[in-house]
């Protein structure tokens, strides 16, 4: 459950991208895709199907696409749950490229940036070196465009959104090998972001140099 339970709250984070409400996509589809990642079948298949439906209108459908993508990962943990590894792996390969054509299809928006970097920040963590490693680099340089995109409104985001962000930008340049940069965005975190859940692990790292185990269920209550 703890790869779910971080779907949901790293997914949680595009509604945080400051669009007008015609543009919200995630507001349509969210809830019934959390209770899809929290076990719920036919609410995941619900959400699944608003985005089929909104891909067959417009196929250019970016935030749709995102969330397609995504969902099939979820559906994808649960069949790997149940040990069905050859219903899985399909699931993966293409919820993985759908994730990917919403970028090409959207380069500047964080409501589709944010869901695919953070599902492959995650995703990575578990696989082989020379598999994991342009995944996460692809990853990382999602959130360096969406910091770079929010610049001019950062400042005026609430702490969990920035510290989510820069939390996974200190994160991700460590797991690469990047200290320096790693280092940077941990300062960051701490000085920006000084409420968020993230910041411990900030100055931990700072102390210790190694980012702490997230535990999963200390994030739920934040998306009930």
């Amino acid at each position: 459950m703890t790869f779910m339970i971080w779907i949901v709250v790293s997914l949680a984070l595009a509604a945080q991208n400051p669009a007008p409400a015609s543009q919200r996509f995630d507001y349509l589809v969210r809830g019934d895709f959390f209770a899809g990642v929290a076990g719920d079948e036919a609410r995941l298949d619900k959400a699944i199907d608003l985005c089929e439906r909104a891909l067959e209108e417009n196929p250019a459908h970016a935030a749709a696409l995102v969330w397609h993508g995504a969902g099939l990962l979820v559906r994808a943990s649960h069949a790997f749950q149940k040990g069905d590894g050859a219903a899985g792996g399909p699931l993966v390969a293409r919820g993985l490229k759908e994730m990917a054509d919403a970028v090409m299809l959207a380069p500047d928006s964080p409501g589709v940036l944010i869901p695919r970097a953070a599902v492959l920040l995650e995703a990575t963590k578990g696989m082989p070196p020379d598999m994991g490693r342009p995944m996460l680099e692809s990853a990382v340089q999602n959130y360096e465009h969406v910091l770079e995109i929010q610049a001019p409104i950062f400042k005026t985001l609430g702490d969990h959104a920035k510290g989510e962000l820069l939390f996974g930008l200190a994160e991700g340049w460590n797991r690469l090998g990047d200290k320096d940069k790693a280092r940077k965005y941990f300062e960051r975190l701490i000085a920006d972001a000084p409420t968020s859940g993230q910041t411990p692990k900030g100055r931990e790292w700072m102390a210790t140099g190694v980012v702490p185990k997230s535990n999963g269920a200390s994030c739920v209550g934040c998306h009930r």
